[in-house]
């Protein structure tokens, strides 16, 4: 396994700016999306990355682009399938459903918590063999289940994990095991 995976949340786009679930729909960055693109690649500029994955949908694709990084592309770093919720904010999804919760609920239509945590374990899979630092662009829902299957959490744990948008995470692989080094890391923080 790697020994640091830096998980790369995409820039902003319209409806991550709205508050909308967005899977599937595959929306392009809003121009403060590709400053944050081209920043992110300032923060990662001196780490020297083994191996780049992204997600094939393009706002994570274009933020890994604009960070100066060349992805291989992987259907397995795309964002929760939201189903009927695709759109929708959590306001609305309330409305319909009180009380709901991704990771506990999943989304009729869409995925659920198991199908998504197997996702994230195949990619760890896939990870497996690559010494040294290793980059994943991909989306806040998959980011969040990928840390709980890092970890080796139960995937609920992942609703208590914030993640904004151009947002960095280490994934820390060393003596003390697996650790959730650093979480939701911007460029505001320093």
């Amino acid at each position: 396994m790697a020994t640091d995976l830096y998980l790369v949340r995409h820039g902003e786009t319209a409806w991550s700016r709205s508050g909308q679930h967005t899977g599937r729909t595959d929306l392009p960055l809003e121009p403060r999306g590709e400053e944050q693109g081209r920043a992110l690649g300032e923060r990662l500029r001196d780490i020297p990355f083994a191996a780049v994955w992204s997600s094939d949908l393009q706002r994570a694709r274009r933020t890994a682009e604009l960070a100066g990084m060349e992805p291989s592309l992987t259907p397995l770093l795309r964002e929760y399938d939201y189903g009927e919720y695709e759109g929708l904010t959590s306001d609305e999804i309330w409305r319909r459903r009180p009380g709901w919760q991704i990771y506990v609920d999943g989304c009729p239509g869409g995925e659920s918590p198991a199908d998504v945590q197997a996702r994230a374990r195949s990619f760890l899979a896939l990870v497996a063999g690559v010494e040294g630092c290793v980059a994943a662009f991909s989306h806040g829902h998959l980011l969040r289940a990928l840390a709980t299957a890092w970890a080796d959490m139960d995937i609920t744990a992942a609703g208590r994990l914030a993640l904004d948008t151009a947002a960095i995470s280490v994934l820390h692989d060393g003596p003390r095991g697996r650790l959730i080094q650093h979480w939701n890391w911007t460029s505001s923080l320093g």
